[in-house]
């Protein structure tokens, strides 16, 4: 059993290694096709909220709303990317054994690093530029990320129950 594991452990970065490319893909989109994809999700948003509302708005004032939000949700997709990409990155060095203080700033600067990057990347690609701000979007999606998987192990391994388990499988 502990061959599996330890032949499966460098399989654990896998979902890190594609929220990488899921972040550079949509970092390597035009400013139009990136600016109409969360225009077209602003939109749903309040195309559903105004049918659970049942509040019968025309289409120019669902456009008016979704245009009103479109800035907030490009923000919560940067904050949501890097969120994804800590926890992918933190969960894999937790099974490597790094915790505390070194699982924060390792997953913590690579994120950061690569949000830097991934700005810096946008300058060439057509009708995008890099943003300081953005880097912070992506930074604080990056420490709630990171958070949370600190507490998630943290609580599993503190846990009673599972605490008993382990000795009686010991």
């Amino acid at each position: 059993m502990k061959i599996l594991i330890t032949l499966l452990k460098p399989l654990s970065f896998i979902p890190a290694i594609l929220m990488l490319y899921i972040i550079y893909s949509f970092s390597a989109q035009t400013g139009e096709v990136s600016g109409h994809l969360s225009y077209q999700i602003s939109y749903k948003i309040v195309e559903i909220k105004d049918e659970i509302l049942a509040t019968g708005k025309s289409e120019v004032q669902l456009s008016e709303e979704a245009n009103a939000i479109h800035y907030y949700v490009r923000k919560a997709a940067h904050m949501t990317e890097y969120f994804l990409l800590a926890v992918s990155i933190s969960f894999p060095l937790y099974v490597y054994g790094v915790r505390g203080i070194w699982l924060i700033l390792l997953a913590g600067i690579f994120s950061v690093v690569f949000a830097g990057l991934d700005e810096y990347h946008q300058s060439y690609v057509a009708n995008r530029g890099p943003s300081l701000k953005d880097v912070g979007i992506d930074s604080i999606g990056a420490a709630f990320g990171i958070l949370i998987v600190q507490i998630f192990c943290w609580s599993v391994l503190h846990n009673p129950d599972y605490k008993k388990k382990k000795a009686k499988a010991a």
